[in-house]
């Protein structure tokens, strides 16, 4: 499947409708549900339409998987793109913030997409081993879909059946728990019917390591930690994936699908793009803030406010290398030059990190809007490294195998090990360290300080525009906040969809 998505012309049958029911007449211009489900390339096809809904804006599409970074500590967005200054201040409503509407409808398209497979597919004249890997990706992207129903919104009409708006569009929102038993069950289902490994044009697809991946980070966000420390390891212990050894290089192009991406959104140009390079590069959509700059370590393994390597008049010298293969610094090399001072006029900082550029060649062409093709990573193995040594620490404190894990990320990042000894709460900041510098740039962070409950406390401050020379207040109501309002309109389509406290219809 690998940089092979193809939207097939039934689409328009898998989003819903049938058209005047008085109407007893078969349609002979278009595929209907009835008439479609006959073979293994159709059911391939409609796998295929599934996945592509990944691409979608308010899922991985349009930016906004790296745009979480704005609403979080880590950077700043100037031009309010798909709302999410809106969160960031704490203006977001059910109606004015685009990712908030966006997510929720395109969470229910792939939803209704992997339950019209999952409906019609045992009607389908094939190979039943690959009938049930069908299936079983199915799941997982399923899986997928109502995990931001669950997270963002906390609650939503579990829906398990095919399309049906007469009776689906009046059903009232399950509690968390239903939703997130659901998922779990898909992922272990999945899990257990799907491959270790693809290769080929099957290379991408969702593997045996993807389902147990995303449980593992279910489960973390649920603070199920032993479990999730158990999902986590199922994945490490099966040695499927390693650390690519250049962090750098590792969010290159023609590294994608490396030894350490467990799952990525897959973007093809011309047909299925993004803008992220210009948005990072040119317009400095994502500016990145001092207060995540100034949390890289000096390359001793200390802050740098105790380490007597940092120099405040070379302030990004002897610094965690990772620092520089993330964001541009002024005196730093990229795109084959040396960063100037103004050159990114938000914040004073850009991010490099899913980019096509490098830090030592002049790009030949510069992309335009709408033009990039670099995928997005959803589950790389230094996350379930991660995942592992915190849900491990919670559930069990301190070991041998959770120093294992962070000495592994350490080291490709070509840091000193943490400091030995560390009981459980010295080592809980550690690790929350080292989620927030291995993962910058990638739109975690937002999430983290949600499940940590410490967004009230980070994200109410302000933050200095350089290019505007103003202040910009930021706001989270943590009796409000940490559950997004459902849209306004699902709910004028569907009165019982019951809205959040604190939210206005």
């Amino acid at each position: 499947m690998k940089k092979q998505l193809i939207i097939f012309s039934f689409i328009a049958l898998l989003a819903s409708a049938c058209g005047d029911a008085f109407l007893d007449v078969e349609p002979t211009d278009r595929f209907t549900n009835d008439t479609y489900w006959k073979n293994r390339e159709h059911a391939e096809a409609a796998l295929n339409a599934t996945y592509a809904v990944l691409l979608e804006d308010g899922i991985y599409g349009n930016n906004v998987s790296v745009m979480y970074e704005t609403a979080s500590p880590n950077a700043y967005n100037y031009n309010n793109n798909n709302g999410f200054n809106n969160l960031a201040q704490g203006v977001h409503d059910a109606a004015n913030t685009a990712v908030v509407n966006n997510t929720w409808r395109n969470a229910y398209l792939g939803i209704g997409r992997a339950n019209t497979l999952l409906a019609r597919i045992d009607g389908v004249s094939m190979d039943s081993t690959l009938k049930r890997r069908f299936k079983a990706e199915a799941k997982f992207l399923r899986a997928v879909f109502y995990f931001p129903l669950w997270n963002l919104y906390q609650g939503a009409p579990l829906i398990l059946e095919e399309p049906d708006y007469a009776k689906q569009a009046s059903l009232p929102r399950n509690d968390t728990n239903s939703i997130k038993a659901q998922i779990i069950k898909d992922l272990d289902e999945a899990a257990a019917d799907l491959p270790l490994s693809f290769t080929g044009t099957d290379k991408g697809r969702a593997t045996k390591g993807a389902a147990l991946a995303f449980k593992a980070k279910v489960l973390l966000y649920a603070g199920e930690w032993e479990a999730a420390a158990n999902a986590a390891k199922a994945v490490i212990d099966a040695k499927t994936y390693t650390l690519y050894p250049d962090y750098r290089a590792l969010f290159y192009l023609e590294n994608e699908g490396n030894q350490e991406v467990i799952f990525d959104a897959q973007f093809k140009f011309p047909e299925f793009t993004h803008g992220m390079d210009i948005a990072l590069d040119e317009f400095n959509t994502v500016a990145p803030l001092p207060n995540v700059v100034d949390d890289y370590y000096a390359k001793d393994g200390l802050p740098i406010s105790q380490s007597p390597l940092y120099n405040p008049a070379k302030p990004y010298e002897n610094r965690d290398p990772r620092l520089t293969a993330t964001y541009t610094v002024i005196g730093s090399n990229y795109k084959g030059a040396v960063v100037k001072e103004g050159q990114y006029p938000r914040t004073g900082y850009g991010q490099k990190k899913y980019t096509i550029y490098k830090d030592d060649i002049k790009p030949a062409i510069t992309l335009a809007a709408g033009q990039s093709e670099l995928n997005y990573i959803v589950l790389r193995y230094a996350d379930v490294l991660l995942m592992f040594a915190e849900a491990q620490n919670e559930a069990f404190g301190p070991g041998p195998l959770i120093d294992d894990a962070l000495h592994k990320i350490r080291f490709r990042a070509g840091m000193p090990d943490i400091t030995a000894g560390l009981g459980k709460d010295a080592l809980r900041a550690e690790i929350r360290h080292e989620r927030r510098i291995e993962l910058a740039g990638e739109g975690l962070y937002y999430f983290d300080i949600r499940r940590w409950r410490t967004a009230e406390k980070e994200m109410n401050t302000d933050i200095y525009n350089y290019k505007t020379q103003r202040i910009d207040t930021r706001r989270f109501n943590a009796q409000r906040d940490y559950r997004w309002p459902v849209p306004s309109v699902a709910i004028q389509e569907n009165p019982k969809l019951e809205q959040n406290p604190q939210y206005g219809k």
